[in-house]
């Protein structure tokens, strides 16, 4: 059967063999796409359409969007890009995790918990991997560096914390979702009680609309969980999230957000789009800008006003 190998970007020459095929090209068997390793740890959002679609209109928030220790990860899980990932490889948390709402249907929560190879090194498996396996086959190399580890949460008292809620996909974008660079220190109570509650609630709007979400962490000055007298994961101040719902042509129907500090409170608070990008600016002390395309406003009701 032919084979016929077609460069994933425009600007792609050179394909560069790796462990799945060709990095950076689409392999098509009889003009089906059939594999797709192309990286998953990219420089920009907007490079990649397929990674660019969780955001809404294509906007990609400029928050931390140029920072240099912050990666753009397009979340890979069984050949597939399911969701994408700002990840603070400094603080080893993510900055905020975008994704389309999906019906749930059941299944898919993992006992696994995965980590991006290609934060360990850029010529890695360019798919989320199970530590234990990603050892097997790089033994000695340290994974940590710039990324949270499973070790780091046990024993920590905090919860691994789901940015993006396994609760809002079908398998495998839910399987997904079981990646430490979607995750951060919760607060047990909060993460169990409020915060749950106030995903659920989510779920049950999000069903009569397409809805593009955005979960973030804001880390903290000086609290971590420390193993080995190292810093190794930031335990974020506050939890936020969000949302910009719109109907089957597109236009936007409803908008909204939440916050939740990260303690025993046990309390989110909801606010509109423009009060959580005044929480954000305080928090973040500068501009942040829109996290959604015009502010997930309709344009002509915008001009009517």
């Amino acid at each position: 059967m032919a084979l016929k190998i077609q460069p994933l970007h425009p600007e792609a020459k050179t394909p560069v063999l790796g462990s799945s095929g060709a990095a950076g090209f689409d392999v098509f068997c009889a003009g089906a796409p059939i594999l797709r390793p192309g990286p998953d740890v990219v420089k920009r959002f907007e490079d990649v359409p397929e990674c660019l679609k969780y955001f809404y209109q294509g906007k990609v928030p400029e928050l931390g969007a140029s920072t240099p220790d912050f990666d753009h990860i397009c979340q890979r899980f069984s050949n597939t890009f399911h969701f994408a990932t700002l990840y603070d490889t400094n603080h080893r948390i993510a900055v905020y995790s975008a994704y389309q709402f999906q019906h749930s249907d059941g299944g898919g929560r993992e006992n696994r918990w995965f980590v991006e190879p290609q934060l360990v090194n850029k010529s890695w498996k360019a798919e989320m991997e199970e530590g234990g396996l990603l050892e097997k086959d790089y033994p000695g190399v340290y994974q940590g560096a710039k990324q949270a580890l499973n070790e780091d949460y046990t024993g920590s008292g905090f919860d691994r914390g789901h940015l993006n809620p396994n609760g809002h996909h079908a398998v495998p974008s839910r399987n997904a979702t079981f990646t430490l660079t979607n995750v951060v220190p919760q607060n047990r109570k909060l993460n169990q009680n409020a915060w749950s509650t106030y995903e659920s609630d989510l779920t049950k709007l999000f069903r009569s609309h397409n809805c593009f979400v955005l979960v973030g962490a804001v880390p903290s000055k000086d609290n971590w969980i420390v193993k080995n007298n190292v810093n190794r994961v930031n335990i974020p101040d506050y939890i936020w999230n969000a949302y910009c719902c719109v109907d089957n042509n597109g236009r936007p129907v409803e908008s909204g957000a939440g916050t939740a500090r990260n303690t025993e409170d046990n309390l989110v608070e909801k606010l509109s789009l423009e009060k959580l990008g005044e929480f954000l600016r305080e928090k973040y002390n500068k501009e942040v800008g829109e996290l959604f395309d015009n502010n997930c406003k309709a344009k002509d009701i915008e001009k009517k006003g």
